[in-house]
């Protein structure tokens, strides 16, 4: 683990550990994915055109020339026909970056709260109601249901989502779990949502916590949100990232963790 732990007093002083032992140490590239850095930039993407999941960051600014290196990038995923998103932060330089992306033809997405904190704060007992179990699925265990819930969260096909939950633990099992909520013991998935391990460092990463509109409001995410943190305290992390919807955010903020800044997605499609 890291040798000095950031300031958890602070939201400064988790932003800075964030940076340097995530961002910098390209902690989010996903298993399998190619990575390259060039101009300074950190591009990574699956080697087949065909398949989701492209990103760039730049979390070292993009020099005296920024329209010319996002162009370059954005040329590089046009000729390869992939899209492609630009994961951008509300600290990344230039602080126009995201005008010069949409100028460059990116389309700018939802804004989602940084949000870091101790991972101790989102554990707890957490009140499920009567008939729902929360589980962590096992490492072979199919993911149709995973489908099947976040096709009528998003009300699109998102059967890319588990195919690249099921690469990355085909890949790397150790460095994930993936946690439900559902009915009985063998019924539909009401709410699921994954933990990132980051080895070597502080930080666990939490995403999805999808929720079904139908069964929000029930405690759901808040006791799949502790399963996870639980794991990410017996693997050794301290620290809990998010990047948090409008809906999740409040939840957290009560729970103690803190924002930190905003990360906005442009994304490319050729």
């Amino acid at each position: 683990m890291d040798a000095t732990p950031p300031d958890p007093e602070t939201a400064a002083g988790l932003l800075a550990a964030f940076t340097e032992r995530i961002r910098l140490a390209d902690r989010d590239v996903a298993p399998g994915h190619v990575v390259e850095h060039v101009d300074g930039v950190l591009r990574t993407y699956p080697a087949d055109p065909r398949e989701p999941g492209a990103m760039i960051e730049s979390p070292l600014g993009l020099g005296d020339h920024p329209d010319a290196t996002i162009a370059r990038h954005r040329d590089f995923f046009v000729e390869r026909g992939q899209s492609v998103e630009w994961k951008t932060y509300t600290h990344d330089q230039p602080v126009d970056l995201g005008q010069r992306l949409s100028a460059a033809g990116f389309t700018r997405g939802e804004d989602e709260a940084l949000m870091l904190g101790e991972l101790e704060r989102l554990v707890g007992p957490v009140d499920v109601p009567q008939g729902i179990t929360v589980r962590v699925l096992e490492v072979d265990e199919p993911l149709e249901r995973i489908t099947a819930l976040t096709d009528v969260v998003w009300g699109a096909d998102t059967r890319w989502v588990a195919e690249r939950l099921a690469d990355e633990r085909r890949r790397k099992p150790e460095e994930i779990e993936i946690v439900v909520a559902q009915e009985g013991d063998v019924g539909a998935f009401l709410c699921a949502g994954w933990v990132r391990f980051s080895p070597g460092t502080d930080f666990a990463g939490m995403w999805g916590g999808h929720t079904h509109p139908d069964h929000r409001r029930r405690g759901l995410y808040r006791a799949t949100l502790a399963r996870r943190a639980t794991l990410a305290l017996e693997r050794g992390h301290r620290y809990a990232r998010v990047d948090a919807s409008p809906a999740s955010e409040p939840i957290l903020t009560a729970l103690g963790l803190m924002r930190v800044g905003t990360t906005i997605p442009f994304v490319l499609e050729p």
